[in-house]
Parts: C-alpha cells; structure tokens; sequence
C-alpha cells in the first residue's frame, strides 16, 4: 500500500518518561551509566485511580502531562486551556497492556472467567493506553491505537497529522509507549535484565515519548512556538523504497537520519537518501534506549525536534527518520518522515501535493 503525504502540522510539545532522563533534550545522547538505579518515572504520578492501570499507561500518563504542559495547553493544575472535543489522541504500541492480558488469560485458564475482576477485564483491550490518556485530561477528539509493528509509531504521527488535515481536530496528542515487564520477555524471548548492571544500554525501552502536533494555525493563534514542522511520509514495502518517496518530495540537505532498529543496524546510508549520503550523521536510538518497537516512531520524532530546536528555527537542515526495514529485513513495511525546522517548510505547510 503506497501512502505519501506532505506537512501541514507542527510539533510544538515533548514528553518523555524513561529512566535516567529529566526530560527530551537528552535523548539523542546515551542513558546515564547508573540509569538503573534512577528514580522510576512512574513514581511521579500521584493520587488515586493507579491500582488497576498497566506499567504502559501509567508511563504514558507522565509523558502525556510533561507534554501538554509543554506545549502551553495546561494550566499550573494540570487543567486543559483549549476545548478537549478539538484535541485528539494517537498512541503507538505493539507490547502495551500484554502483562494484563497474559494475567488475565492465565485465570481465566487456571479458574474460569468467574475469577476475573471486573476492574482489570476493561484493561485488557488494546485501546486502553489512549483510552486513559484521554480521560485523565479530558481529550474528546479522536482517539487512536496502533499496534501494527515496527512503522508503528511513524504511522501514529502521520495519522495526527491526517486528522489535523482534515479538519477533524486542531491538536493530536502522539504518545509512543512500551514497558519492560516480565511479560514483553516471554513474548519477545528476551532474558531478564540483570539488576545488578548499572552501565550500558538496555535491550528493551522502557518508557514513553509524547509529542503534541498542532496545525500551524493553531500554533499561531495561541503564539506557541514550534518546534519542529513535519514533512513527508512513506510507508512502503521496503525501507529504501519509503526513503525514496519522501526525498522525492523533500529533496533538500538531511542533517540527521534516525535509522530503524534492525539486528545488524542500518548504518549505510541507503542509495535513495541522495549523492550526499555519506556526509549524514546516523544516529541509531535503539542502540541507546534499547529496542523500542511501537515506541520508535515517536522517539524519534522527538529526537528530532530537539536536534532541530537546538539549531534553530531558520536552519535549513532536514531530519529523515525510519522504521521498519521491510523487504530487507523481514518485516512487513517500512516507513519514513520528514521533520524540519518551520521556517524551513512555511511555503509547504498551507497544502499538500499527494
């Protein structure tokens, strides 16, 4: 399925909830050495209502906060400024409330569905991440759960951008989440981490990144600053071939390409990124973060607007992201977007040509 659109959206909040990290401007660098022994983020929520929420949606509750508040869409209480019916939500995550389901599917095994409870079977749908993201801040718009692999959280981005194109919302909130449990190990037959390690990266993410995408209307008329404007997307059935797409639409000079995660990396710069290939930084977050699935997406994404915040808005340079390596590596697709400083795609951001 080909799927290629051009920008009309900002990014104009972060959010983050990983162990180690204060917040987004550290997350192109490498966790702290005793990120381990760091204070869970989950520990920042408080009050009651926690009991029966997964570690997932509990993740994605801090990022979704730090988030919004960023983005100048909350008060000093926590309380939405703007009308919740037009902000929508966006997750992305393929592992999410699996320690839930699995719990939930061991009892009823073990003592039939009579032993269930009735607090913990409505957890068990897919959607409950977002779900609980909307409730909590009172987002009425449209709410969405992708888990369809490693273009996950790409996907979830563009879908913001979609629904913000079409009129439907004014703002998405994109929230990327997986948890580090005991079961996303047995699904993903990944051994436990040792706990007395306290150097290197992990080899699963565990936390949560959150974006706030707007129109850049909506940006200008509250006089938030962007931070990121974004681009084209792709999602085809090979990473070189979603590469190329998105280069045909944005041919300018790339100053960051954050690479899928894939066994062997992808550290060769791909024949369609352009004849000045060689000379682009790759920067693989999953060799920093650990694999990061549904999650990757955004984290990139996130990644990229603060490397382009921190070069300012009138520089010209692109970033490319992708995710999924498709033909090359057995997965069932690849994709890839374009993010850019705003003044850079001011001229393309009334319309788009696909």
């Amino acid at each position: 399925m080909r799927s290629v659109r051009t920008a009309h959206a900002v990014i104009t909040g972060l959010g983050t909830a990983v162990r180690g990290l204060p917040g987004p401007e550290g997350l192109l660098g490498p966790l702290p050495a005793d990120h381990r022994r760091a204070a869970d983020p989950v520990s920042r929520l408080t009050g009651r209502g926690l009991r029966y929420k997964d570690r997932a949606t509990k993740l994605a509750l801090v990022a979704a906060r730090d988030a919004l508040g960023a983005a100048g869409l909350t008060d000093e209480a926590g309380a939405l400024t703007v009308p919740g019916e037009r902000v929508g939500v966006s997750v992305s995550t393929n592992y999410g409330n699996v320690d839930t389901v699995c719990e939930t599917v061991g009892t009823i095994a073990e003592s039939s569905y009579l032993a269930t409870s009735p607090m913990m079977l409505p957890a068990t749908s897919s959607n409950v991440v977002a779900s609980w993201v909307a409730i909590t801040h009172g987002l009425r718009g449209a709410n969405l759960t992708l888990c369809n692999g490693p273009t996950s959280g790409l996907d979830a981005v563009n879908w913001a951008r979609l629904l913000i194109g079409s009129g439907r919302v004014e703002r998405m909130l994109v929230v990327g989440v997986e948890p580090d449990n005991p079961a996303v190990r047995h699904v993903t037959d990944r051994p436990g981490p040792d706990a007395d390690e306290t150097g290197g990266a992990p080899d699963l993410f565990d936390g949560a990144v959150a974006l706030v995408v707007e129109s850049p209307a909506s940006a200008e008329a509250r006089g938030a600053r962007p931070l990121a404007a974004i681009g084209a997307y792709a999602r085809r059935g090979g990473h070189a071939d979603a590469v190329a797409e998105v280069r045909a639409l944005q041919p300018g000079p790339v100053g960051l390409w954050c690479v899928p995660e894939h066994p062997e990396g992808v550290r060769a710069p791909a024949p369609a990124l352009g004849a000045a290939a060689g000379s682009v930084p790759v920067h693989d977050l999953s060799a920093l973060h650990g694999a990061a699935s549904g999650a990757l997406g955004v984290l990139q994404c996130a990644a990229a607007a603060v490397w382009l915040n921190g070069r300012g808005a009138a520089g010209d340079d692109m970033v490319l992201v992708s995710a999924g390596t498709g033909d090359a590596g057995g997965d069932d697709a690849g994709a890839a977007l374009i993010l850019a400083a705003p003044d850079a795609v001011a001229p393309r951001l009334a319309g788009s040509t696909r």
